[in-house]
């Protein structure tokens, strides 16, 4: 006589022969994070990169990933999570990044900061690093803060590019803010490009750059 299995027993066997189900991962720490981005593997770093924004210092660790990386698709991680941060840390450290000897990071940190700057700069954090950055010992740096300002929507824009032409004593940075004054400029600036042409009497481009900046405000 064949012998008939109790239902629970069966039900127990039965469940015991299944697979068990594949549970969520565990979402990454922190700290796990912070070590992903130094991880030798670059997509970890990616992971790590997109992963870290809602972390505290997460600007600093990701400025500091950002000096060092030589993958592109990782360094553009960063820079989407330092704009998605938008907070004074993330801004000072994409400033800092203009000093770098790294032309490509330089150039990767003017586009970050006037993405920034374009998208409502929540924190607030682009005009006090710009007015830092105009005041900056190298001209370079000065120059580069010029460039951040050609995208910002901002009212200080103009009477920051007029404290440049009235005050800088570098012709390059003087040039640069001209051909912006030259897009941005309103009556405001007429008398700051006429003394502008004047203390630089001797240099063609800035007579030029000032002149062609004046007929365009004057037909405003």
């Amino acid at each position: 006589m064949a012998l008939v299995r109790g239902k629970a027993a069966g039900d127990a066997a039965g469940k015991a022969a299944q697979p068990a189900g594949k549970s969520k991962p565990k979402p990454a720490s922190c700290a796990e994070l912070a070590a992903g981005l130094e991880s030798a593997d670059a997509a970890v770093r990616r992971h790590a990169a997109r992963g870290i924004v809602l972390c505290p210092d997460a600007g600093a660790a990701l400025v500091s990933r950002l000096k060092c990386e030589q993958e592109v698709a990782v360094r553009a991680a960063i820079l989407t999570a330092l704009i998605r941060l938008d907070d004074p840390a993330a801004t000072a450290g994409l400033a800092g990044c203009l000093r770098s000897e790294d032309v490509a990071l330089r150039n990767e940190a003017i586009e970050a900061l006037r993405e920034l700057a374009a998208s409502g700069d929540s924190a607030g954090a682009v005009p006090p690093v710009l007015a830092s950055l105009l005041a900056d010992p190298d001209p370079d740096v000065r120059i580069f803060a010029v460039n951040v300002m050609e995208s910002m929507v901002h009212p200080d824009v103009e009477r920051w590019l007029i404290e440049v032409i009235e005050t800088d004593s570098h012709i390059n940075v003087c040039a640069t803010a001209v051909d912006l004054l030259c897009e941005v400029g309103t009556e405001a600036a007429i008398d700051p490009l006429v003394r502008l042409q004047a203390r630089f009497v001797s240099e063609p481009y800035i007579q030029f750059a000032a002149e062609l900046a004046l007929k365009r405000v004057r037909e405003i």
